[in-house]
């Protein structure tokens, strides 16, 4: 049996729906059982439990022979990192107590730093716990930047008839869907081919930056003329608080996104043909950009 954490989510919806296809038994955790319920009617055991509760945690884990491990976002936790270590500090309890052999983490370019790269230093901090558990094998699987993280473009360019944020307009990112993130993810849980601790760098199709993006939506949406501002900080920081941010996480991604600027945060290993993925930034717009963008459009 598998046991999947953040199971509602991006990633953690793909895995759990591929080990399903596959035949495979997944139990489903996650904070909420309400959104464990679409899980539920393909076939998962949902188990709703606190993540920092070691308890519950050792609970949904029992029985398993393998899991799927990621750090829960919380936007609006007043302290951000305090939370994401005691997520990960009652995982590693949990995984200890429950006896499973292999592990599956979500993780992050930039998770090879201890500081300065915001919400990424969670990553950091949970694989280097998990890679204390002496028997345990794991792989940290070190993902780009999430092609996700765009579609928060949809209302500003509505609002605003432009895209701002605060990457740099030409720094090359290794952009990845998280399709393609849950889809490796399973496909290691499925083979558990790996031994003691290991890290893999999924980066996507291939590097684009936030000019190139803009203007790969800007077609689809025929806005030609849309463009990309790079925006201060003083300017991001009022407007990610605005989205439901806590000051401590506007601050931390401000953190993050100069880390990038600079280059200090960055995938390690060179681009292959294994840590290349294959949704292309084109694909993703038209499938996952451009349908809200026009159902908002629609409405307003």
């Amino acid at each position: 049996m598998y046991v999947v954490t953040g199971a509602s989510g991006h990633t953690g919806s793909v895995v759990t729906k591929t080990l399903l296809r596959n035949g495979a038994k997944v139990r489903v955790i996650g904070r909420n059982p309400e959104h464990l319920r679409s899980l539920a009617a393909e076939g998962a055991e949902p188990f709703a439990v606190d993540l920092t509760d070691v308890g519950s945690v050792t609970k949904a884990l029992m029985g398993a022979e393998a899991a799927y491990v990621m750090m829960p976002p919380n936007l609006a936790a007043p302290d951000v990192r305090a939370f994401q270590n005691r997520v990960a500090d009652a995982t590693v309890a949990a995984l200890n107590s429950a006896g499973i052999t292999h592990v599956v983490t979500l993780s992050s370019i930039g998770a090879d730093k201890a500081d300065g790269t915001g919400p990424v230093v969670g990553s950091y901090y949970l694989e280097q716990q998990l890679n204390r558990i002496d028997r345990l094998n794991v792989l940290h699987l070190r993902a780009g930047y999430f092609m996700e993280n765009t579609l928060a473009q949809i209302g500003i360019i509505q609002k605003m008839g432009m895209a701002v944020g605060p990457l740099r307009p030409d720094l090359e990112l290794p952009m990845i869907a998280t399709q393609d993130i849950g889809e490796a993810a399973a496909n290691a849980l499925l083979s558990l081919d790996f031994r003691q601790k290991q890290t893999r760098e999924l980066l996507g199709q291939r590097d684009i930056s936030m000019s190139e993006a803009i203007q790969i939506i800007g077609r689809a949406i025929g806005r030609t003329d849309l463009r990309y501002v790079h925006a201060p900080d003083e300017q991001v920081r009022p407007a990610l608080i605005e989205l439901g941010m806590s000051p401590n996480m506007a601050d931390l991604i401000l953190e993050m996104s100069a880390a990038l600027n600079s280059g200090y945060m960055r995938a390690l290993e060179a681009r292959s043909g294994q840590n290349t993925t294959p949704t292309s930034y084109e694909t993703f717009v038209a499938e996952e950009f451009v349908p809200p963008y026009e159902r908002k459009s629609a409405a307003a």
